[in-house]
């Protein structure tokens, strides 16, 4: 449809991000997949080993698969309260009068802070000595009884790291789903309205199915992103106590920087790569069957 100058055009300006996501993505990923195939310390010669780092990752590794099945709860927490309280919040924003902006700020401002300070933020909220401001809150409701080093319990360390990437990223996801909102027809929702529908029922069968294709783009995102996830759980607690809390990226970056197995280390990349792969088709295969439903 366009012109050939304007085809030329377009593809000169798209050169250059393409080459430099080639460069910075792709490139690392099929560097990553070599070295996946050989036994590697960073100094002496790459020895090829063939399929054996896989052999280990699936068979003999039994910190990796913790490391998986910890990535998998870390996703479901973090899905759940950065897109179900996005959702809540935007939805909320549609209806308020006064304070939008301000609102849309206050929520937007931990995504735009340092991860560093977030950590550091979060390690004195769970903290027990000194009281940090989660078990303060429980004294002052009454419940003292649980206070407890939250980080170091290894039954609450893992919700304990996914919260401050939920919260991080909620005002984000809900800026674009906001958005999505606004563009609803108010016609379909006031006709809705008159036929009688209720609140439920306007945003079950008007909003949510016409801001369906933003929704599944913002659960893909938010899903690889949080797949990827590392730089909180590493800083606050660098995968423990034990493996309460190690995730594949945490996993795969001691393997690489302290144990110097980068061949392993590419394995485990190889496969959390993969593992983004097949989550962003599961996601559009469930919500785009639900929509055909």
């Amino acid at each position: 449809m366009l012109p050939n100058r304007s085809k030329t055009s377009v593809l000169v300006f798209l050169l250059p991000p393409l080459l430099l996501y080639g460069i910075a993505v792709l490139f690392p990923i099929v560097q990553s997949l070599f070295l996946s195939f050989f036994s590697w310390d960073g100094i002496t010669d790459l020895r090829f080993v063939g399929f054996d780092n896989y052999a280990r990752m699936f068979v003999g590794d039994d910190v990796f698969w913790t490391a998986f099945s910890n990535s998998l709860g870390y996703l479901v927490i973090c899905l759940v309260l950065q897109l179900g309280g996005a959702l809540v919040v935007a939805s909320l924003l549609i209806s308020l009068r006064r304070g939008r902006e301000l609102v849309k700020t206050l929520y937007l401002l931990p995504a735009v802070i340092s991860t560093v300070a977030i950590a550091f933020l979060f390690q004195r909220i769970y903290s027990l000595e000194p009281t940090g401001l989660l078990n303060q809150l429980l004294q002052w409701v009454g419940l003292g009884e649980l206070q407890q080093a939250w980080l170091s319990n290894v039954d609450t360390v893992l919700a304990a790291v996914s919260i401050p990437e939920g919260w991080r990223f909620t005002g984000l996801y809900m800026l674009i789903i906001y958005a999505a909102l606004l563009a609803v027809p108010q016609e379909l929702e006031e006709a809705a309205r008159l036929d009688g529908a209720n609140w439920w029922q306007v945003f079950t069968k008007i909003r949510f199915p016409y801001i369906r294709p933003v929704w599944i783009t913002t659960t893909i995102i938010a899903a690889t992103y949080a797949l990827r996830g590392f730089d909180i759980p590493y800083l606050l607690t660098n995968g423990g106590p034990g493996q309460a809390s190690e995730l594949l990226t945490t996993y795969m970056y001691k393997t690489a920087f302290t144990h110097t197995d980068y061949g392993y280390a590419s394995t485990i990349s190889v496969f959390i790569v993969v593992e983004c792969l097949i989550a962003v088709g599961l996601i559009i295969l469930l919500l785009r069957r639900k929509a055909d439903a």
